[in-house]
């Protein structure tokens, strides 16, 4: 068998393509990975919370007891790998914003909701913050350092010359039964891990993709202890850089470009001020188009016609937390055919692609 029918070519690198591309490489499988250098980017832009619970009704999030061990163990395996810190286990300090989610958060915790609970003592916090209604603790928490672990990721894949540096022109691609062919690359898949762009791919842009805009401050506050992350109505994390945090957490449905909007920025910084007690600076304004999913849940597998053209996509707001997941399932899918979880597995839409293949 010609032995470039092995290889793997896997378009973009966000979160989901470094994990597809890392568990590639640890299981000896050749791949090159193709992605355009951008700077607004759902995964640069991201401050890489993995949160365990969601909502006002403050549920556990989906698949919450494979998912969030699995995703803390990758990172650290990566960081490690990387000599980089991937992960930092932490807790998120939540200042119930009304009445009614503190209500919300003790009927769970009256439930015995994994997860949560009171803060007993309040410490400094009176210092830092203005609130009203209290503070719950959410533990378990995870800052992913996506701004240390994705670059870190690219220079390995460049040193070991598994990177190219442009965007993925289609005219150039061909799509062969046996093989995919492109420029000078010969391989035997093609795994699509491009993001929001996944919404116009020619081969999966039937799938019900709901894409949404995020929009976060990079904020200097010297003397805000960096030891948990903050929420209320919006969420304050610590970043890599001492004294700074990264303030947002808003999902805007309908807009026109992907660009930081200044009626955000004035929104967020009038929030900020009737919460902090502490002077603050904006230093950098950050905005991005996030790949979610009607369903709220992943995109992963084969294209029913073209069986040899993959798609690992659709994360959402949970990216740091689903990717390594289903990136681990899609390789050992490749290699094993081991079954996707059917919640994921893009057979659900193998109707609407079928209908609609290029």
């Amino acid at each position: 068998m010609d032995r470039s029918i092995k290889k793997v070519i896997i378009v973009g690198q966000g979160i989901s393509g470094t994990f597809l591309s890392w568990f590639c490489y640890q299981a000896g499988l050749d791949f090159i990975v193709i992605d355009e250098p951008r700077s607004h980017t759902p995964s640069k832009v991201a401050a890489g919370i993995i949160n365990p619970v969601t909502g006002r009704r403050v549920v556990k999030v989906w698949l919450d007891d494979l998912i969030l061990p699995f995703a803390a163990a990758s990172y650290d395996a990566v960081g490690n790998f990387l000599s980089v810190n991937g992960i930092t286990r932490t807790s998120i300090i939540d200042f119930f914003p009304n009445p009614f989610m503190k209500e919300s958060f003790l009927k769970k915790l009256a439930q015995k909701e994994d997860y949560i609970s009171l803060l007993e003592n309040e410490g400094p916090y009176p210092s830092f913050f203005n609130y009203e209604f209290g503070i719950g603790v959410i533990e378990p928490a995870y800052i992913v350092h996506l701004q240390l672990l994705l670059p870190a990721w690219r220079a390995f894949l460049k040193k070991e010359h598994k990177l190219m540096e442009e965007p993925l022109n289609f005219p150039e691609l061909k799509a062969e039964e046996q093989r995919i062919r492109y420029k000078d690359v010969t391989a035997g898949t093609l795994i699509f891990c491009d993001g929001a762009a996944g919404a116009g791919n020619p081969y999966f842009a039937t799938l019900p993709f709901a894409l949404n805009k995020g929009e976060a401050l990079i904020l200097e506050i010297p003397g805000l202890p960096p030891d948990h992350l903050y929420k209320k109505s919006m969420l304050l994390a610590p970043m890599a850089e001492p004294g700074f945090f990264w303030a947002g957490t808003n999902y805007i449905w309908d807009f026109e470009n992907e660009n930081p909007t200044e009626s955000f920025r004035q929104s967020a910084e009038q929030t900020l001020k009737q919460w902090l007690k502490m002077p603050f600076r904006t230093v950098d304004h950050k905005a991005a188009v996030r790949p979610a999913t009607v369903e709220r849940r992943p995109f992963a597998g084969f294209h029913p016609v073209h069986t040899n053209i993959g798609i690992l996509n659709g994360m959402g707001t949970k990216g740091c937390s689903l990717a390594p997941y289903f990136a681990h399932q899609l390789v050992a899918h490749l290699l094993h055919r081991q079954p996707l979880l059917p919640e994921a597995d893009i057979a659900r839409f193998s109707r609407i692609l079928h209908r609609n293949s290029p």
